[in-house]
This record gives structure tokens, C-alpha cells and sequence, in this order.
């Protein structure tokens, strides 16, 4: 015997305390009825006044309160062994920690929100492998492909602009890392999500998008950031803020470069969404791109189906409460026979 839900089992602690209550009542009642009768006046004038029949019917209320509270744990018996199979896609996310990131025309930055939309994507997840590429100049797998979603979330917090040390932004590297990060499964299964400000510093992005395309890896992008750009608050070795300025101390500026990221979506046969502070993009992406596709059977296994058994209890129960109100609590009067 095994229950389902034993967290349940809190309120037996309603048993005892509807006895207490029952009988604090009695008491109660007693009291008022000594304040206009005496205990040798009541069988009198209560003669037909049941106290067994009285408690019979307390003890079925209570007793059907406690049957269904066993139902709600939901006892189980018996077992079958059946086989499960886990099906998803292998979703690699890429995302862009440049300097870049960390522009607030998206507010808390850029990045921040980009790891906000990424926490909510995976409690979408359901089989899913997941994994993610940070990246700036360069690009390093942050956590392999996997479905333990908490641990995801671990290395996802710890991602910030300093993740990467190689300055600037290739989305080519980004696109090549991920690649060669699939590990096993078939083509049709894997999908790339980058998310960035579509600046692309390092070039090489078509060819990169030329190998995507022959291993059939669908990437799909979320540009964000707006057209007018931000400037990029930095903290300086004294802890004060200052704004990234170039070569020739002008403060740089960085916008939202879009065509770079549709070129890369339409060729791959992904989506392209460009974000908002209101809607980042991922769940489109998701409900409307991924959640169609035909999904791979990554495991199967045998397991344990418990028999449930909380008809049981429940019937118990339901009769209890049935009957209860055809008891009455009067005493049957018997009739004397006249000869």
C-alpha cells in the first residue's frame, strides 16, 4: 500500500478536532437545557429524544469525513508495469553577452531580460532537452544539452558580460559552437535559438549559415534592442558608472541590427521575433515554431503504474453520508396492543 498524495494526511488532524467539537456542543447543549429543566424532569419532557441515536449520527458524519480524507491521499494497490517514452527537440539557446547587452532600452538591460524570458521558456518545457552558447568575440557552451532543468537554471543565473573576455560579437562562432554541440539524435529534432542585438562584428555569418543549412538545423532569432539604439553603461574600477566610448572617445551608441538575424532565420527555416518589454518572443517562438514540430523518442523505459484505489474510501464515504439522514433521532414508539 502506497498513497499518491500523503501530503494530505494534514487534515486527519479534522478528525479529532470535529470529536472535540461534538462534544464540546453536547456539553453546550446540555447546559442550556438544565437552565429550564432538571436532569429528573428531562426523560419526561424529552421522552422521545434519542442520545444513541444522536451519537450514531455524529459518529457517521465523522467517520465519513475521515474515509474521505483517506481518498484524497488517494491509497494506491497494486501495480502494472508499463512502458514510457520521453519525446522532445534538442534546443540550444545562444545568447550574446557583449558589452552591447547591457544597453537599457530594454529595461532591466538587455541581457537581464533576455534571462528572464529564458527562465520562463523553461518551465514551458516538457522533454525537452535544453542547452546554452554564450557569446561575444567568441563563443563557449555554457551547459550541454540537457533535461535537468534546474541545473540549466543554475548556470543560467551565473551568465553576465563578462562571461565571454574575447570583446565584440560573431554570431558565426555562436552558430558553429552550437553545431558542434548536438551530440546524437536525428537532424529534424534540433533547433537554435540565438538572442542579440543582431550586431555582428566578426563577419562570416553566411557560411556559417551554409553549414546550419546542410546538418538541417533549424535557427531561429530574437532580436533585442530598438532601432534608435542606447548608449552602454559600463562600471569603472572605481564602482562608478561611465558609458563604453570608442577609440576616439565618443560614446558609443548600439542598435538593433534586424536584417542580419531574418536573413539568418528565413535561410534555416526559422522565425524571426523582435522583442519587446512586454513580449520578449521565446513563447512565440515556441508555441507557434517548435511545439509543432515532430519530436524525437529519446528514451524509452519501464515503469511502475500504481492501481488506484481511492474508489474505496470514497464509496465508504458517500454511503455514510447517504444514510446518515434516514436515521432520525427519536426514539421509535412503540404501540400497545389492546385486547
Amino acid at each position: 500500500m502506497k498513497w499518491g498524495a500523503s501530503e494530505m494526511a494534514i487534515w486527519l488532524l479534522a478528525v479529532p478536532c470535529m470529536v472535540l467539537f461534538f462534544w464540546w456542543a453536547g456539553r453546550l447543549r446540555e447546559k442550556a437545557v438544565r437552565v429550564f429543566v432538571s436532569k429528573q424532569a428531562e426523560p419526561e419532557i424529552a421522552s422521545d429524544h434519542s442520545h444513541v441515536r444522536a451519537r450514531v449520527k455524529r459518529a457517521m458524519v465523522t467517520t465519513a469525513v475521515f474515509f474521505t480524507i483517506l481518498a484524497l491521499m488517494r491509497p494506491q494497490y497494486g501495480f502494472r508495469w508499463r512502458e514510457v517514452k520521453r519525446l522532445g527537440l534538442d534546443i540550444l539557446i545562444a545568447l550574446d553577452t557583449s558589452n552591447s547587452m547591457l544597453a537599457e532600452d530594454v529595461l532591466p538591460n538587455r541581457l537581464e531580460r533576455a534571462k528572464l524570458a529564458i527562465r520562463d521558456l523553461v518551465g514551458k518545457l516538457e522533454g525537452d532537452r535544453i542547452g546554452l552558447v554564450v557569446f561575444s568575440g567568441t563563443a563557449f557552451l555554457q551547459c550541454p544539452l540537457t533535461i535537468d532543468y534546474n541545473g540549466f537554471l543554475l548556470t543560467l543565473r551565473d551568465v553576465d558580460a563578462s562571461s565571454i573576455p574575447v570583446g565584440g560579437t560573431s554570431l558565426s562562432n555562436a552558430i558553429y559552437t552550437a553545431l558542434s554541440s548536438y551530440e546524437g539524435g536525428k537532424n529534424k529534432y534540433k533547433t537554435l535559438i540565438i538572442i542579440t542585438d543582431g550586431e555582428d562584428l566578426e563577419g562570416g555569418v553566411d557560411r556559417a549559415i551554409q553549414k546550419a543549412r546542410a546538418e538541417n538545423v533549424m535557427i531561429s532569432c530574437v532580436g533585442i534592442g530598438s532601432a534608435e539604439g542606447d548608449i552602454i553603461p559600463l562600471t569603472d574600477a572605481r564602482g562608478q558608472k561611465v558609458f563604453l566610448k570608442d577609440s576616439e572617445g565618443n560614446v558609443v551608441k548600439t542598435r538593433l541590427n534586424e536584417e542580419t538575424l531574418q536573413d539568418i532565420a528565413v535561410s534555416t527555416g526559422g522565425m524571426y521575433v523582435h522583442s519587446t518589454g512586454a513580449e520578449f518572443g521565446l513563447d512565440l517562438i515556441y508555441d507557434e515554431k517548435l511545439s509543432g514540430l515532430e519530436k524525437e523518442d529519446l528514451k524509452s523505459r519501464m515503469e511502475k503504474h500504481y492501481n488506484e484505489r481511492f474508489q474505496i474510501p470514497l464509496g465508504i464515504a458517500l454511503m455514510l453520508l447517504l444514510v446518515e439522514p434516514l436515521i432520525g433521532d427519536k426514539k421509535k414508539k412503540h404501540r400497545k396492543n389492546i385486547l
